[in-house]
């Protein structure tokens, strides 16, 4: 075994590799940008290096830094975690050639299964079924058309080197099919250095499943059966769980020897997924190989009772793998959810702020194992703590929370319990969208399919309602609270500074004001709340209605607080003047004395003709004078290698282009200037 390996990688993944590492005796080296200097992964591991600037082409992708540092260290493996260089064939191949090791399949491997074209020709060859589509080389604009008006609309266009939801669109008119590839094209270059594009027949409501694989030098090939990753937004994932509902024992089999199959193909070596577009009959195609560990592999653990990075450690030391198939049974059903910095609300935009707070889900494991010989209940993967920054730089994931059940209800009943648990405070997160994702009708019954969360977006996305009594309790009660505590670091014998309200011959009342924004709107509502001061308490006056109110118990921002005579609990976090109350697994932002405070945001969907985030223009389609209608497209931004299109908000006329092709631009920077016709 080794006793010192490079972490090729940052965020979760690096921490989870340094953890199993450290479980095993193998000592680990961090490599880090400028930005991720007090990063939890630097912290997590025994040394780490300095390795360039923010931008990854400057840092986590310079691969012949990352070699250099390693072999100034003694270091004999290089893991690349997922992204980055995790399937770059040259940098396995660079990091072999300079005598260590490089955990993950051969160069060779990389390439075949790379190229989602060559990947699907390879396919053909072994009869897998494939979706109809063109996977040639010829990336004639007009030749890519007349394939695609072939195939039919809709037609799925794809990076051919991409991955994660990247460079790819949905084309569902052949007028459209010019401008989606443009665009194909442009996120393609981008995130992958190659714009060679496949196009595909568009299926209606599949499901995504993938099958885990993993191989030895030995010759030794198995599946850890399958993954149902069909919840997806913008083709990214959102939910994962294993095993995938409504299986066959039958169908399992099928998939697994075809993911088998299609590994030895290649001279597979390591852990790798086959990922099948299914349809609703069952019916399966290939879809891509990738050729490393996956962002959901937490599931595929929890279930089979295994540890992937273990694996991936003992057979690139030359062992065995450490199971046969016939020994990898299925226990139980796991579920993971991406908690993201992102506004479900605003398009899922990413967001970009700090940690203010983070509380996790109680009886959280941070490791794999639980108790009796069952997998923990909730497990927590991240590589973020609680005052880190999510910078624009990289993916905003935050963490993978993962549970585990007896069976899928079991499972269900526990995520929804995990999220209702988990705040976060300093940034927009899509923990109260997955929330309702995990309780609604389609995802808990396992009606499943790639559109699952287009299909439901009237109960996925409601329209916001008023502050319920009981938060606004809650936050009165936090305030008052600190008011208290304030006065006793004060003085505690002055009775100036006593906030009891203690009155002679009268009772002591106040007003406080709230307001709550409504994210998907900006509607706001004011709340006037007026308390009576009692000695055992308070009267609170909402709506001309009393509600007695009183203090049971705090312990840090949390809160037990006695309303109209039933008990009511919550966590109320503090953030300048904003209240975050996280009661009955919702979670309500009110500001304090300021309602105006956030008036300033404006929405960046749908027209807004400011940057919705820090990012560069990639391309300026009107031109300074222009008449545009509403809804055109002016400017194309690009974000954590994702394009928003910035589009007219009515008709009218554009005035100037304020920036130009490859310009920065900061959060919120004009970048044009248009009158709106009269």
């Amino acid at each position: 075994m080794f006793t010192k390996i490079l972490i090729a990688n940052r965020g979760e993944i690096a921490c989870r590799v340094a953890a199993t590492a450290r479980r095993m005796g193998v000592k680990t080296v961090a490599v880090y940008s400028e930005a991720d200097a007090g990063a939890k992964h630097v912290a997590v591991c025994d040394e780490a290096v300095l390795i360039g600037p923010a931008a990854a082409k400057d840092s986590y992708l310079r691969g012949d830094k990352i070699i250099e540092v390693a072999k100034s260290l003694g270091v004999q493996a290089i893991h690349p975690g997922y992204g980055f260089l995790s399937e770059n064939a040259e940098f396995a191949e660079a990091v072999e050639a300079a005598g260590m090791v490089f955990i993950g399949p051969p160069g060779s491997s990389m390439r075949a299964m790379g190229s989602k074209s060559a990947a699907k020709q390879l396919m053909e060859q072994a009869n897998v079924p494939l979706v109809p589509g063109y996977h040639g080389d010829d990336q004639d604009p007009e030749l890519l058309q007349s394939e695609a008006n072939r195939i039919g609309y809709p037609v799925l266009l794809k990076a051919s080197a991409g991955g994660g939801g990247k460079g790819m669109r949905v084309v569902e008119r052949s007028e459209d099919f010019q401008a989606a590839l443009a665009s194909c094209k442009r996120e393609a270059i981008s995130s992958f250095g190659d714009d060679k594009v496949l196009a595909e027949k568009y299926l209606t409501r599949p499901r995504h499943i993938e099958i885990q694989v993993f191989a030895d030098k030995h010759g030794n090939c198995v599946y850890l059966h399958e993954r149902d990753c069909s919840v997806q937004r913008r083709h990214q994932k959102v939910l994962e769980e294993a095993p995938a509902p409504g299986m066959t024992i039958e169908r399992r089999a099928a998939m697994g020897e075809a993911a088998v199959a299609a590994a030895r193909a290649v001279g597979y070596v390591g852990a790798g997924t086959v990922e099948f577009i299914a349809n609703q009959d069952g019916s399966f195609y290939f879809m891509e190989m990738n050729t490393r560990l996956q962002v959901e592999h937490p599931v595929t653990e929890m279930i089979t009772g295994t540890d992937l990075v273990e694996w991936q450690l003992r057979v690139a030391a030359g062992q065995p793998l450490p199971k046969q198939q016939h020994e990898l049974g299925i226990n139980g059903h796991a579920i993971e959810a991406r908690v993201y910095a992102e506004n479900p609300e605003k398009g899922f935009l990413p967001s970009i702020g700090t940690l203010r707070f983070m509380d996790v889900p109680s009886h959280v494991s941070f490791e794999l194992g639980g108790s009796a010989g069952q997998p923990a209940g909730v497990r927590v993967d991240s590589g973020v703590r609680e005052g880190d920054a999510i910078s624009p730089f990289y993916d905003p994931m935050i963490a993978k929370l993962i549970v585990w059940g007896a069976d899928r209800n079991q499972a269900l009943s526990r995520m929804a319990q995990a999220l209702s648990e988990f705040h976060i405070v300093g940034l927009a997160t899509n923990i109260a969208f997955l929330k309702r994702l995990v309780e609604g009708q389609a995802f808990s019954s396992a009606d499943l399919d790639t559109g699952l969360i287009e299909r439901n977006n009237a109960s996925l996305f409601p329209a916001a309602g008023p502050a319920p009594k009981g938060a606004l309790a809650l936050a009165a009660v936090a305030l008052l609270d600190a008011e208290q505590a304030l006065s006793v670091s004060a003085n505690p014998a002055d009775p100036w500074t006593s906030t009891h309200g203690w009155r002679m011959n009268g009772t002591y009342r106040r007003q406080l004001s709230f307001g709550d924004e409504y994210s998907a709107t900006l509607d706001t509502r004011t709340y006037d709340l007026k308390l009576a001061y009692h000695p055992h308490g308070w009267v609170l006056e909402l709506d001309g209605a009393a509600h007695p109110l009183a203090l049971v118990g705090k312990q840090g921002g949390e809160y037990a607080i006695r309303l109209d005579g039933a008990a009511l609990y919550g966590t109320v976090r503090r953030d300048g003047e904003l209240l975050h109350v996280f009661t009955g697994g919702q979670h309500y932002t009110l500001h304090y004395n300021d309602p105006m405070a956030h008036a300033g945001e404006i929405e960046a969907a749908g027209g807004r003709l400011t940057a919705p985030m820090p990012g560069k223009v990639v391309a300026v389609i009107a031109k300074d004078g222009q008449s545009v209608k509403k809804g055109e497209p002016l400017v194309i931004m690009e974000a954590m290698k994702m394009e928003h299109t910035i589009a007219a908000p009515s008709d009218g006329l554009v005035e100037e282009i304020l920036y130009q092709v490859g310009d920065q631009v900061a959060d919120g920077a004009p970048l044009l200037a248009f009158k709106a016709a009269a």
